[in-house]
């Protein structure tokens, strides 16, 4: 650490308890919670991805939680710009950063920056998702690799929103997305002025609580609040279209599937994300230390203090 701690940075996978622990660390030490989890930000889905409860809001300070219309296409840019904001106004007012989230891309973007890549112009955004529009992602990452090979190499077929943004960005440029993708710019902290924690449950232990959150989420209200996304009827390869649950409960909702097997996919798909999560943040993410859930606010607090910052 090098001088002023200036924001905690709280990673970790799904259900591994960072919003608790944020919560925690904003009520003992004046601080405001900071949202970076890219399906958190999205007002239609309090319930389906887990966001703090209006009671959790109204405890401490939260910002970036739930001010994206489940319609808009939010960009890592845009959410860079969004947190250096906040970041700049709990500092000026005289409280501490705690940002939060599972989302890798957004905690890069804050120590590193963005690469220089051009804005795509709304016309031609539109044009290639209705293009898109009722094609399975691997067809749109087949077309993507006869286009743009470099980039669709990089990308999971699986994966529309990434392949529907290289595939804009080649129809505006006529360059690979990968060949923009190199320095990179406009970094929100140093690393060496933040405190940067992982936490890292049992996997057994975190497969077990994220079936348990799924089906509290159920109990809670999930279901209505699917329905009444679906009622929208938005593009389906919008972000908040796709986050995990969504999909099949909307499936559920149509009749195309049974409503047990719509949650058991909902499910699996956490699983399997969190499982991608501990990947990229164990290759991706040098600068966050690891930590059990259980032990990581006494090691937050502890790093606090070697810099005068505890109460």
């Amino acid at each position: 650490m090098n001088g002023e701690v200036e924001a905690i940075l709280i990673a970790g996978p799904t259900a591994s308890g960072k919003s608790a622990l944020a919560i925690r660390l904003a009520e003992r030490l004046r601080g405001t919670v900071i949202n970076a989890d890219s399906m958190q930000i999205y007002a239609d889905l309090r319930i389906i991805t887990a966001r703090p409860t209006a009671e959790e809001e109204r405890a401490v300070p939260h910002l970036l939680f739930g001010h994206v219309d489940a319609a808009r296409l939010h960009s890592v840019a845009q959410w860079l710009e969004d947190a250096r904001g906040a970041i700049a106004a709990v500092r000026a007012a005289g409280r501490m950063p705690i940002v939060t989230g599972g989302t890798g891309l957004y905690f890069r973007a804050l120590l590193e920056g963005l690469s220089d890549v051009p804005r795509v112009p709304d016309e031609i955004r539109a044009r290639v998702r209705a293009a898109a529009e009722g094609r399975a992602p691997e067809e749109l990452h087949a077309e993507l690799a006869a286009r743009d090979p470099s980039t669709a190499a990089r990308l999971r077929p699986t994966d529309p929103q990434r392949i529907l943004r290289a595939l804009e960005v080649f129809e505006a440029t006529g360059r690979p997305l990968a060949d923009m993708q190199g320095p990179r710019s406009g970094a929100v902290l140093d690393p060496a002025r933040a405190v940067c924690m992982f936490l890292a449950p049992d996997r057994d232990l975190l497969r077990i609580r994220i079936d348990a959150r799924f089906d509290a989420m159920m109990e809670a209200g999930a279901l209505d609040e699917v329905r009444r996304l679906a009622a929208r009827d938005l593009d389906p390869a919008l972000p908040a279209m796709r986050a995990h649950g969504v999909p099949g409960l909307i499936a559920a909702l149509r009749g195309e599937t049974a409503m047990e097997e719509a949650i058991e996919r909902g499910k699996g798909d956490t699983r399997r994300y969190a499982k991608r999560q501990h990947t990229w943040f164990r290759h991706q993410a040098p600068d966050f230390v690891w930590s059990a859930p259980e032990e990581a606010e006494g090691r937050i607090l502890a790093a606090l203090d070697e810099n005068g910052r505890t109460s």
